[in-house]
């Protein structure tokens, strides 16, 4: 076991110098991102009692980050983009920390809330998007989201099994005679969420980055393969909405306190991340697809569980399924779109960021689609029938991913090769 580690080790130490620091990076970043995804909507919720509240703050949150997008392609003229990334990570921590202090949450204080937290994240997505564009290239790009989401993973796991587990203890503790509620515990993990947020922040200046050199970045028509990219985000983005906020929801409902849900999501995911890194290590860009399907049918298959049964033990089978369905499906969808923009910015002629910009904006129509959907079945007919179908819909949808990825794979081989002679 240890020659395997010491192996897998050296071929990390063989990767080019700004590669191994992007990965160390986001490995960091891995450990305050699921207070982001998930501890984030259990507080909103808690806070609220409302899961149309929830769902409106993320809203509020998705426009924040399209807002960023936009700022930072203006920004990126004048500003290297490794400065850019690290306000990204360090704003994201001090947001979070901000919303903790509000003492209401109002509908304008809360989307005040998303909408600052939406812009911090923005500036992360964006510049790491960009980033691992210019410092990767289609051969290793599996190698590099396998195991960037071997970490993302086994933080998904780790991290919300150990706040959940302070949280519920602190909750009621007293240290030097000050009695600790369940905000204080949260505002207690936001505070090591940003130093978390510094150390990765130290290791990112680290890396020799480059800003794109074309610096027009702002285009509304594009060629036909990056607009069927562009619907496939929208896929993408039509369930990323969901599930951020809908497992804290079901949880807290149907089964528990924070602490029952990192338990239920540890069940199954570090056999999880060892399969992504495995897959990551070994798989050819041909077999993208295959993990792509696999990854959307244990998905639905978990939103038939939820719907159906709505019960502790359908949301444990559903928590279950998107443990799985998340690595592998970002395993297959992030060095697609990738290859894409590799791609057309070369027929284009065009800055690489324009791409990563429009995509932003093809995920938040498909995130304003799913939360919509999510609040509209909840006004018009019930919170429970919105918990129980609308995640049927958006994953039923998202098989349409498979044949529409197929079709842009295709389409970008077929332009290579034209170019090519």
């Amino acid at each position: 076991m240890i020659n395997k580690l010491k192996k897998e080790y050296l071929f990390f130490r063989q990767q080019a110098l700004n590669m191994r620091v992007l990965l160390i990076t986001n490995m960091l970043y891995a450990l305050a991102l699921p207070v982001v995804e998930i501890f984030i909507g259990a507080y909103v919720m808690r806070n609220t009692n409302n899961p149309v509240m929830v769902a409106y703050y993320q809203l509020m949150m998705y426009a924040g980050i399209v807002i960023a997008s936009l700022i930072n392609g203006l920004l990126l003229k004048k500003c290297n983009v490794k400065f850019l990334y690290a306000v990204g990570i360090l704003v994201s921590g001090l947001s979070m920390f901000g919303m903790m202090t509000i003492q209401s949450l109002g509908f304008i204080a809360l989307g005040i809330a998303g909408l600052t937290l939406g812009i911090a994240s923005g500036f992360f997505w964006t510049n790491r998007y960009l980033l691992s564009l210019n410092n990767t290239c289609d051969n290793n790009r599996n190698y590099f989201f396998g195991l960037e989401s071997f970490f993302f993973t086994i933080a998904s796991i780790g991290v919300p099994l150990l706040i959940g587990v302070f949280i519920s203890r602190m909750d009621g503790y007293t240290i030097a005679g000050i009695q600790i509620d369940i905000n204080s515990a949260y505002r207690i993990v936001t505070i090591v969420v940003i130093l978390v947020t510094l150390m990765a922040c130290l290791i990112l200046w680290k890396g020799k980055f480059s800003n794109p050199k074309e610096k027009s970045f702002l285009f509304f028509h594009f060629h036909i393969l990056w607009k069927k990219m562009l619907f496939l985000s929208s896929l993408k983005g039509m369930v990323q909405g969901f599930l951020v906020t809908t497992p804290a929801i079901l949880v807290l409902q149907l089964v528990g306190d924070e602490g029952t849900l990192g338990l239920i999501q540890s069940i199954s995911g570090v056999l999880t991340a060892v399969l992504v890194y495995v897959l990551g290590r070994i798989a050819q860009p041909q077999d993208r697809l295959k993990i792509f399907l696999g990854g959307m049918l244990i998905f639905f298959t978990g939103t038939l569980c939820n719907g159906i049964l709505f019960s502790s033990l359908g949301v444990i089978l559903f928590v279950l399924a998107k443990v799985i369905f998340q690595p592998l499906f970002d395993l297959a969808y992030f060095p697609i779109m990738m290859k894409t923009i590799d791609t057309v910015a070369v027929l284009e002629k065009r800055n690489e960021y324009s791409y990563i910009l429009s995509h932003e904006f093809g995920l938040f129509l498909g995130r304003v689609f799913g939360l919509l959907l999510f609040i509209l079945l909840a006004y018009g007919i019930s919170e429970t029938f919105a918990l129980k179908y609308a995640l049927i819909i958006a994953g039923g949808l998202q098989l349409l991913a498979y044949p529409l990825s197929k079709n842009i794979i295709n389409h970008t081989n077929t332009i290579e090769h034209e170019t090519a002679n």
